[in-house]
């Protein structure tokens, strides 16, 4: 017997945990609470990551894996806060490892994530689509937001497991071919950006970090003009806070404001914007520079 699908799908592909909650947080909150099915797929465990607090520093990636197997934690709870029960990681737990930044000599092993063959892994993606038929899919953009390696490279499985799990021809045994309606990539407008930078650097002494974050230090960076789409995730300000304080070993929270490992400020965003890519943008009347207030805007089915 078919399962009854929940009226409304939304599939989002990550790199590492802890990106889901930085970037569509409040989105993946806000749908959720409203009787959507919310999807993660997160392609690595990040055993690459840098650990900030030291009381974790055993779980240093240069040590051991232990570090991968901590994030899968992390994650867990933070989906809880998000209320998103649907997280599955990308061909199984650990079948692909977190990769470094681009030229780092890990990148050489033949399991990151970042040697993979874009088809292998795209198929463990296909499955879930097929399975879940998400009508709007999230991801990054083809820089990966900023260049990281397995940013890049989730793009480009994304992308083409939306692909081929359309193809009435590919892989029977992956489930019944489907299109999804509408795909957006990640991004965030500039003037919103320069005017969360300006409120870090009004609070003065107040600043709980050292130092703030440049323009170049946040992923997905556009012109106003290219947003396509903006959900307004506020209400949902705390789930987004927690989510990204569960990720602990890579986040610290503090407010609006929030820094990774290099102890540099940033805005906590709870107003979260996206460019859409395929579909046809269903703006509301009267809307703000024209933009969309809800991804499935213009999803019949």
């Amino acid at each position: 017997m078919t399962p009854v699908l929940p009226a409304r799908r939304l599939l989002l592909v990550h790199a590492h945990p802890d990106d889901e909650s930085i970037n569509n947080g409040a989105t993946m909150a806000k749908y959720a609470s409203e009787g959507a099915h919310v999807t993660l797929v997160t392609c690595t465990l990040g055993e690459e990551g840098e650990v900030i607090p030291p009381a974790l520093a055993h779980l240093a990636a240069d040590r051991d894996d232990a570090l991968g197997a901590h994030r899968v934690g992390e994650l867990a709870v933070a989906m809880k806060a998000l209320g998103v029960s649907d997280h599955r990681f990308l061909g199984g737990p650990g079948r692909y490892r977190d990769s470094g930044m681009m030229g780092a000599p890990q990148n050489a092993r033949p399991e990151c994530f970042w040697r993979a063959d874009v088809d292998e892994a795209a198929a463990h993606l296909v499955e879930v689509i097929r399975e879940v038929r998400p009508q709007v899919l999230v991801a990054y953009d083809p820089h990966g937001g900023y260049g990281h390696p397995d940013h890049i490279q989730a793009h480009r499985v994304a992308m083409r497991a939306a692909e081929l799990a359309a193809e009435p021809v590919y892989r029977r045994d992956l489930g019944d071919p489907h299109e999804i309606a509408k795909v957006y990539w990640n991004c965030v407008p500039r003037s919103e950006l320069e005017e969360g930078f300006a409120r870090l650097r009004a609070a003065g002494a107040d600043a709980p970090f050292p130092g703030i974050a440049s323009a170049g230090d946040v992923p997905g960076v556009v012109d106003d003009d290219r947003v396509t789409a903006t959900v307004d995730g506020s209400a949902h300000a705390e789930a987004k806070a927690e989510a990204m304080r569960a990720h602990a070993t890579q986040i610290v929270v503090d407010g609006p404001f929030f820094a990774l490992s290099n102890d540099l400020g940033q805005p906590l965003f709870t107003r979260e914007h996206y460019l859409l890519v395929k579909g046809r943008a269903v703006p509301p009347p009267g809307a703000d520079r024209g933009r969309e207030d809800d991804l499935f805007a213009g999803v019949t089915a």
